[in-house]
């Protein structure tokens, strides 16, 4: 076993395609030390996944991805060591995901607007989800809809016709801001990072961030090209931010993986080490 942590997974409890407790079984047959559960406005996987962890000998790093809305576009921040029984997040959390069902919503009338009926019987059925739950539904599941009605021949497909942030068929209801999601999660004890930066071709937002008080920046992400994470990891450097790095793995669909395979991007425990030392989590445990 190395000392590599994959930061960055989803699983079933948001727009993953595996349980929990399988990711973790995949990081421990990756030869990873360890990996964070990280899914959409959800705490809802973290503790199958530390229980699986334990059993396995695999460092579960409690985590979520915190949807937000900056500059009119989805703007993410992860939270780790995050005390995943806090009434107070649990409850934030709970008001995000009722957002994110808003958005879902408005997106198939903008599919059906455009001669793409997708309902979202459908996208439950894929999902196989219940309205309303802890756990959340996401674009990957539309995504997989419009595959399986033949509307388009993949999810990238999916993304970058329809669903992507220029897409056809996007939307962005009102959210947070990325200022609000930095704050609830100090408040729930654990540490914020800015998620995939080199995503939203913002770097004033970025640089306000970092005077906010994010605490780290997500430099290493499978969306990131070299020269990317080479700058982001820079400038997390220049202003003593911990630099974190991780897959975005949600599984596979259609035998294709999103966004790449568990432990194609990784930190070594010094940044997991510092993450922990910033957190009041171990306190609350």
């Amino acid at each position: 076993m190395t000392d590599q942590f994959d930061l960055h997974s989803h699983t079933t409890a948001s727009d993953g395609t595996n349980a929990p407790a399988v990711n973790v079984r995949l990081a421990k047959e990756a030869g990873l030390r360890g990996l964070a559960i990280t899914d959409h406005d959800t705490i809802a996987g973290v503790a199958e996944a530390v229980e699986e962890g334990r059993l396995l000998g695999v460092e579960v790093v409690p985590g979520v991805e915190i949807s937000t809305v900056a500059g009119g576009q989805d703007i993410h921040v992860l939270g780790y060591y995050i005390d995943y029984t806090d009434e107070t997040l649990l409850s934030r959390l709970g008001q995000l995901r009722e957002t994110r069902n808003q958005r879902n919503d408005m997106m198939l009338a903008k599919l059906s607007e455009l001669g793409l009926p997708v309902t979202m019987e459908e996208v439950l059925e894929v999902s196989k989800k219940k309205p309303r739950k802890d756990e959340t539904v996401g674009r990957p599941h539309i995504a997989e809809v419009l595959v399986a009605k033949g509307y388009v021949s993949s999810i990238a497909e999916a993304f970058d016709r329809y669903l992507g942030k220029d897409g056809a068929a996007y939307v962005n209801p009102p959210r947070i801001r990325p200022e609000d999601a930095i704050d609830w999660i100090r408040e729930a004890g654990g540490v914020s990072v800015l998620a995939h930066p080199g995503l939203y071709d913002d770097d004033e937002l970025v640089v306000r961030l970092i005077g906010y008080g994010v605490a780290g920046i997500e430099a290493y992400h499978s969306d990131h090209t070299p020269d990317t994470e080479k700058r982001y990891a820079e400038l997390a450097g220049q202003h003593g931010l911990i630099v974190t790095g991780g897959s975005d793995f949600h599984g596979s669909r259609n035998g294709v993986v999103f966004h790449a395979p568990l432990g194609a991007r990784y930190v070594d425990d010094a940044a997991v080490k510092r993450l922990q030392a910033a957190s009041r989590f171990f306190e609350r445990s």
